[in-house]
C-alpha cells in the first residue's frame, strides 16, 4: 500500500468511520486476522485518526481492535489445526508448497514459534496466515495465545495509538513510516532466514556429535 493510497482510502471513508467506528475496527480486523478480505490495518488507522479529532474515543477502540486481533488470529489458529494442513497443501501447490516444504515450516514454528508470531503481526501477509500456519504446525495454542496477545497489542499500539498521537501530521510522516515499514520487513526476513540456517546449523552439529560419540 503506498501512502497515496492510504489517503484517498481514509478520506473516502470517513463517513463509515465516524457510524461504525467501533464495531468496523473489531470486526473487520477480526476478519483479516484470519485471511479474509478485508481492510483491518486502514480501518485501524482511520478510526485512530478520526479519534485523534475527537470523533471517537480511543479507549474503547484500542480495545475492540485489539480484542478483533486476537480473536481473529485464534479462528484462524482454530482452522489450521482442525485440518489447515491439508488446506494449505492443497492451495499452495500453485505457489509450490509441498508437504516437505510445510513440514520443514511446521519444525521451525516448533522451535521459533512464538517469535515468529509476534513478529507477522507487522508483516502484511504473513499477518492473516499467521494463526493458521502456527495451528497447522501444532504449535500449542497457550503458547501461540500469550504471543499473539502480545503481538497484537504492540500492532495496535502502533497503528492505532501512535496513528492518535500523530493526528493529521500522520500523513506528514506517511512517506518515511512507509519507507521506514519496508527495511524493518526486510530486517525481519533476514533475521528469520538467519535463524533459520542457525538451527539448522546446531542440528547437523548435534548429529555429526552424536555419530562421533557412537564411533
Amino acid at each position: 500500500m503506498t501512502a497515496q493510497y492510504i489517503q484517498q482510502y481514509i478520506a473516502t471513508h470517513q463517513a463509515f468511520f465516524h457510524t461504525y467506528g467501533y464495531a468496523a475496527a473489531f470486526f473487520l480486523v477480526l476478519l483479516e486476522d484470519f485471511a479474509m478480505p478485508s481492510p483491518g490495518e486502514l480501518v485501524l488507522i482511520g478510526t485512530s485518526l478520526i479519534a485523534s479529532q475527537g470523533g471517537l474515543h480511543i479507549t474503547p477502540l484500542l480495545l475492540l481492535a485489539w480484542l478483533g486481533a486476537v480473536i481473529g488470529d485464534n479462528i484462524g489458529f482454530a482452522i489450521g489445526h482442525f485440518g489447515g494442513a491439508r488446506l494449505l497443501v492443497r492451495y499452495g501447490r500453485r505457489l509450490g508448497l509441498t508437504h516437505e516444504r510445510l513440514d520443514r515450516v511446521h519444525r521451525f514454528f516448533e522451535r521459533y514459534g512464538g517469535e515468529v508470531v509476534l513478529v507477522a503481526r507487522f508483516v502484511q501477509g504473513a499477518r492473516q496466515l499467521n494463526g493458521i500456519v502456527a495451528g497447522s504446525a501444532g504449535m500449542p495454542w497457550r503458547r501461540f495465545l500469550i504471543y499473539n496477545a502480545i503481538g497484537a497489542a504492540l500492532w495496535v499500539g502502533a497503528w492505532g495509538y501512535g496513528v492518535y498521537l500523530l493526528g493529521k501530521r500522520f500523513f506528514d510522516y506517511l512517506p518515511l513510516i512507509e519507507r521506514f515499514s519496508f527495511y524493518l520487513g526486510v530486517m525481519i526476513v533476514v533475521l528469520l532466514l538467519g535463524g533459520l540456517l542457525w538451527w539448522a546449523w546446531r542440528r547437523r552439529s548435534r548429529r555429526k556429535v552424536v555419530i562421533e560419540s557412537d564411533d
